[in-house]
């Protein structure tokens, strides 16, 4: 119930900006090509450790020169594994993980500078996003198997969850018709059992299958290069 209320209140607000100045209307719409990694109880001590590519779908609406509306769609699979790692004690457990996330974004993008595409010279900026996301994952737990075994992996099902994504980028644009980015973002998810370190709905109260810091949620990071091509009718950026 949470998660659809607040679903419904990001549509809102996006929907309610795209009506304003519908004359002023400017499109971008492109793909997100790179790679992913996720932070949590399994795997490297990294924060940024891209090793997993990443594809998506990028759509932009350019209110003004400073703000755009953006949503897009993106899937991978998060892949982590202990056998290379500086944390001795990750590094002798040895556990992996494989999971894979589609996932729904919605937000707002802030560029630093003024990105004006009527300008036939080469624009750049530094930009912000700040937005929601909604995404999907397998849920799964570890059984041990001894004290040299790998554990057993077991797959219960889907399920969904709201995620925050914050990303940091740099854009140019050669000329009006398209833009390259370069961006990273990270996604604080609603969920600590990307890993199956700390198992959901039935599997919730199984302290046995639970390991590392509960108290904490997972992350995961996007890494890559945005190329969208502009369409529709160009906005006025004029100042009175």
């Amino acid at each position: 119930m949470i998660k659809l209320k607040i679903l419904k209140l990001v549509f809102t607000i996006f929907i309610y900006f795209s009506m304003v100045n519908m004359t002023a209307q400017f499109h971008e719409i492109g793909a997100f090509v790179g790679f992913s990694n996720y932070v949590g109880d399994v795997g490297t001590d990294r924060y940024v450790n891209p090793n997993s590519p990443a594809f998506g779908l990028v759509y932009k609406w350019n209110a003004t020169d400073r703000y755009s509306l953006r949503a897009g769609f993106s899937f991978t699979n998060l892949v982590e594994n202990e056998f290379q790692n500086s944390d001795i004690n990750r590094f002798s457990r040895s556990y992996k993980m494989d999971n894979s996330i589609q996932e729904a974004m919605m937000g707002i993008e802030i560029n630093f500078f003024e990105f004006n595409l009527h300008d036939e010279t080469l624009n750049f900026t530094p930009y912000i996003f700040y937005g929601i996301s909604y995404f999907r994952y397998n849920q799964f737990y570890l059984t041990p198997n001894g004290p040299y075994d790998p554990p057993t992996y077991n797959n219960y099902g889907t399920d969904e969850k709201i995620a925050f994504p914050l990303l940091l980028g740099f854009k140019i644009n050669p000329n009006p018709l398209f833009v390259i980015g370069f961006e990273m973002g990270a996604r604080y998810t609603l969920t600590d059992n990307l890993d199956g370190s700390n198992p959901e709905n039935e599997f919730a109260d199984v302290e046995e299958y639970k390991f590392g810091n509960i108290m904490n949620n997972d992350w995961y990071i996007f890494t890559g290069l945005t190329i969208s091509f502009t369409f529709g009718d160009l906005p006025c950026y004029c100042k009175e």
